[in-house]
């Protein structure tokens, strides 16, 4: 089956690409990193309180219905959930599960101390089990994360690791995409600095991979304008996406999407800054709004607050809190094009 994905890779690719392919992905696979406060709130009631899985699972449905969202990223075992209750029957959208969770990752767990040392990789997907009866159920596309912390034992584990994850896709025929995050502890590095040994990461752990084993497009945070650019511009057989990071504004949320999608960037997953949302369908109508250019960030924060009203849900904050942009890669670029 062809999906929506297929299509706008397909687009990008050949060159063809249109603010109209960029891909949106919802990274439900929290479970697999935080446990219990993996499932967001239900701000329908009053107070919120957090959700069940089987109402996590719901929610997914009501997604995956919506039909905007490209990619829809969840663990192996909620993929098995969803797949008996038929929620990807005659969808466009690609569904996907983490093919491994490097330590970093387990970050919300609670009272936890893992993020506190360099990470380490972990897996424990089973890749065979999922492709086994897709296209009807499960899938052939994984995500697989690394990152990279300038130590020499700790890097060569985790290219080992990654070369590992290969070779079982290769012999079981799964595609995934590559994320890259920022080192997890203090390297000593400027956020300029993080953004150029980011990249030279990327590019020399994908060098001796051939092309039958490279990943379908990439996934890194965004660190400003300058390393998106670069990275982008490097190698035109490289799709490059942005990571969602912690909750934020409204408007970080909305800002993302088009400064990344102005630098280069040609897909945002995004994980906290829609499951943690006040009215999750709401905001992905105007998240694609954004990518498509049809509002800016600004005026998007304002619609949705429209919307929250007319839902009769109570905000996180208020408009005016909702406006700022709070994450500081994202305030330069934006003071420039205002």
């Amino acid at each position: 089956m062809v999906t929506r994905l297929d299509r706008k890779l397909a687009n990008i690719r050949a060159g063809r690409y249109k603010p109209t392919d960029f891909v949106i992905a919802d990274a439900k696979d929290s479970d697999v990193g935080a446990g219990v406060t993996a499932t967001g709130f239900d701000y329908s009631v009053k107070p919120p309180r957090r959700r069940s899985r089987q109402e996590f699972i719901a929610q997914i449905e009501e997604i995956i219905k919506q039909d905007i969202v490209d990619i829809m990223l969840v663990s192996q075992s909620n993929l098995d959930l969803l797949d008996e209750r038929g929620a990807f029957f005659g969808s466009e959208m690609k569904p996907a599960i983490r093919g491994n969770l490097e330590t970093m990752c387990w970050g919300a767990v609670r009272h936890g101390v893992y993020t506190q040392k360099p990470s380490a990789p972990f897996r424990d997907a089973n890749l065979s089990r999922a492709i086994a009866n897709y296209p009807t159920r499960g899938t052939d596309l994984a995500l697989y994360s690394v990152s990279f912390s300038n130590d020499v034992e700790l890097d060569i584990r985790t290219l080992n690791a990654f070369a590992e994850f290969r070779a079982e896709a290769a012999r079981t025929n799964f595609k995934y995409f590559y994320e890259v995050f920022n080192p997890s502890v203090d390297i000593g590095l400027s956020s300029e600095q993080i953004g150029e040994f980011v990249n030279d990461n990327i590019i020399k752990s994908l060098a001796s991979v051939p092309k039958a084993e490279r990943p379908l497009f990439l996934k890194t945070p965004y660190n400003g304008p300058k390393a998106m650019e670069e990275l982008a511009n490097f190698d035109s057989e490289l799709i490059v996406g942005v990571l969602g990071g912690g909750a934020g504004t409204t408007r970080d949320t909305f800002e993302l999407v088009a400064q990344s999608q102005r630098y280069g960037a040609r897909l945002a997953l995004f994980g906290r800054k829609i499951n943690l949302a006040e009215a999750p369908l709401h905001l992905i109508v105007l998240m694609r709004a954004v990518a498509d250019g049809t509002i800016g960030p600004e005026e998007a924060v304002r619609a949705y607050h429209g919307d929250l009203q007319k839902l009769g849900l109570t905000p996180n904050r208020p408009l005016a809190d909702d406006r700022v942009i709070t994450e500081d890669v994202l305030t330069v670029a934006a003071a420039k094009a205002a």
